[in-house]
């Protein structure tokens, strides 16, 4: 298992696995139009340009991502994908701890989901994200803020 930076290469086939990831959140809320579904390859090439996107391979096969940028000491994380065959095996785990870990020097980490995405919500809670606000979208989608705050020593 390899996690390394993504390079510009990568972009369409991060792009298309995000559209394959983000399937069962469409689901979940029925809208098959959000963001991840309707991001394009030249918005994924401008998130690529401030942004860090690392990728997961697994005997060369690209199965997961995250992106992540710096702004004042807050680390932002956004689009966590797994693919589906390749989730709850600990794969999104080890993508944010190697955000943490590249993120290293920031006060906080912040990251949002859906409300009615359990497993995330499982997931983030589990390695210390706690919700500080949540965001009413629409009728359907209530966005949740979370965030991690440094431990001091």
């Amino acid at each position: 298992m390899i996690i390394e930076k993504a390079l510009k290469k990568d972009l369409e086939e991060i792009l298309e696995l995000q559209k394959l990831a983000y399937q069962s959140e469409a689901e979940i809320y029925d809208d098959y139009s959000i963001p991840p579904l309707t991001q394009t390859l030249e918005e994924i090439k401008e998130d690529f340009s401030f942004q860090i996107l690392l990728k997961i391979v697994i005997n060369n096969k690209l199965i997961g991502s995250v992106r992540a940028y710096r702004e004042n000491d807050t680390c932002y994380i956004g689009k966590l994908i797994v693919h589906p065959n390749s989730q709850n095996k600990g794969i999104g785990t080890k993508l944010l701890k190697e955000v943490e870990i590249k993120f290293n020097d920031v006060k906080r980490y912040e990251l949002f989901t859906g409300h009615r995405s359990e497993k995330n919500l499982y997931l983030y809670q589990k390695l210390g994200y706690l919700q500080f606000k949540s965001e009413i979208i629409n009728e359907n989608l209530q966005l949740i803020y979370l965030e991690k705050k440094k431990k001091i020593s």
